[in-house]
């Protein structure tokens, strides 16, 4: 019956039952970078992308909560003096 990908594929849909589609829907950031992107909204208003996000720009950091990062050097610490006194 149809002849090739994609072939008929208008026929096969239902009408009226699925959203618009925009293929250069505008994205703003909060950090003020702006993008296109295809989705089934125009506009479309985020908090964070790949230019503020602490893990993507580069820019995270170890926050250290009561010491955290200290106990843990510490007990690492103790670990490999343990392995040297055992050998």
């Amino acid at each position: 019956m149809c002849s090739g990908y994609g072939a008929g594929i208008q026929n096969i849909m239902k009408k009226n039952i699925h959203p618009p589609y925009f293929p250069k829907a505008r994205v703003a950031c909060a950090c003020g970078n702006t993008f296109e992107v295809g989705s089934t909204k125009e506009f479309i208003e985020i908090e964070v992308c790949s230019h503020c996000h602490p893990f993507y720009s580069g820019k995270g950091r170890i926050v250290d909560t009561m010491g955290r990062v200290e106990r843990f050097r510490k007990r690492l610490a103790k670990r490999e003096e343990m392995k040297k006194r055992k050998k």
